[in-house]
């Protein structure tokens, strides 16, 4: 039986993975937990996202190493914010719990020090900017075209609901390198986020990145490889959250059989690399 424990666990991700949880027999919720200080704590997670009670109480982030502990955890799963979410893969890595995290926003030296505690402490771990099973797909996909259409211009357009708070989305974030490091050049030196006033000609090395918010857009993204005389445009969306919950739910399958001490990605979920 793999014991799961699941922070943000009263947002949007976190109680669809709970409730999805439930109809896997092999799996099962150990830990639910929520902000540090929560008005909520104590209180059984069940009753509190719409279903029966499955025993297991809500518990504040400033207890996370004595919940991970007393539960005996084997994974986390995270999907929260990035300054929250880097404190959590510390505790939970030196905890000896492998990680899941589909939270988004992660600067560089965040996602450095993920990696540092991961190897560290030689836990299991799948992080990706979006679980989604096609946008994955997607990803292989620029990252087969890239190289083919090298000469053509490079846009990327991505649009969410308007309660997002990080833009570009990570999803056009990892698209933009995959892109970049297919072709060689500079993410640095390269990138267009948006463009307004005169901005002179186009480089043929730019890649523009433009976010759209709005009402309930769950996430799409398309990238336009724009030549003389044609476009190819190639294009994900999201209608609901459940396909990066079905994404998760292949994370936990696949957990066991990770290698300790490596950041695995959807490819290696997937089976893409």
């Amino acid at each position: 039986m793999l014991k799961i424990a699941v922070t943000g666990a009263l947002g949007r991700m976190g109680s669809g993975i709970i409730k999805k949880i439930q109809d896997y027999d092999d799996m099962e919720v150990v830990a639910a937990i929520e902000i540090p200080d929560t008005p909520f704590e104590g209180e059984e997670i069940g009753s509190k996202i719409g279903i029966e009670s499955i025993g297991v109480n809500i518990t504040g982030s400033q207890n996370l190493k004595k919940v991970l502990e007393e539960s005996n955890a084997d994974v986390l799963v995270d999907f929260t914010i990035a300054p929250a979410s880097v404190n959590t893969i510390k505790i939970a890595s030196e905890s000896g719990v492998n990680l899941i995290v589909g939270t988004t926003g992660f600067t560089e030296e965040q996602m450095k020090e993920n990696i540092k505690n991961i190897e560290k402490n030689n836990v299991k771990s799948v992080i990706s900017s979006n679980m989604s099973i096609g946008v994955n797909v997607f990803f292989k996909t620029l990252k087969d075209l890239s190289n083919l259409l090298y000469d053509f211009d490079i846009e990327i357009i991505e649009a969410h609901h308007n309660k997002k708070k990080d833009a570009p989305s990570g999803t056009a974030m990892t698209a933009f390198e995959i892109i970049a490091n297919e072709l060689g050049r500079n993410t640095e030196e390269i990138a267009v986020y948006g463009r307004e006033g005169i901005v002179g000609e186009r480089t043929k090395k730019e890649i523009g990145l433009h976010a759209i918010r709005g009402g309930d857009i769950v996430g799409d993204h398309s990238v336009m490889f724009i030549g003389e005389g044609e476009r190819l445009e190639i294009n994900h969306r999201a209608h609901t959250r459940e396909v990066f919950i079905a994404g998760v739910m292949r994370a936990l399958e696949f957990i066991e059989s990770g290698e300790p001490g490596k950041v695995h990605n959807m490819n290696d979920v997937l089976g893409l690399n």
